[in-house]
């Protein structure tokens, strides 16, 4: 079993900046994907971003040229560097990372409260 950890979270004035970690206590699984998801009060999980073991990362629309995803696919470990903070982007941060070999298994952090205020 793999457990991930999220740290960085915590309360943040609009216009400041906040950076998300995710470590995978396993490095010994080789992750195909690693991203985050958030989650705000009365609504879904909703992707923030993403990262390919290859490089490639996709981003939800409302970060877009705000936050930006980093990995290191050798270690498991992920970082969300989130700059320009909204009030709207109040949510718990999930960290989640997945792997293709030899079964597709996926994996969740226990979330890290963000909260920005106006």
């Amino acid at each position: 079993q793999v457990q991930l950890v999220e740290s960085g979270g915590g309360l943040v004035q609009a216009g400041g900046s906040l950076n998300l970690s995710c470590a995978a206590s396993r490095t010994s699984i080789t992750m195909s994907t690693m991203g985050w998801f958030r989650q705000a009060p009365g609504k879904q999980r909703e992707l923030v971003a993403i990262i390919m073991s290859g490089g490639s990362t996709t981003y939800a629309d409302s970060v877009k040229g705000r936050f930006t995803i980093s990995g290191d696919f050798a270690k498991n470990r992920v970082f969300l560097q989130m700059n320009s903070l909204k009030p709207e982007d109040t949510a718990v941060y999930y960290c989640h990372q997945k792997t293709t070999w030899p079964s597709t298994q996926e994996y969740w952090g226990r979330g890290t409260q963000v909260t920005v205020s106006s």
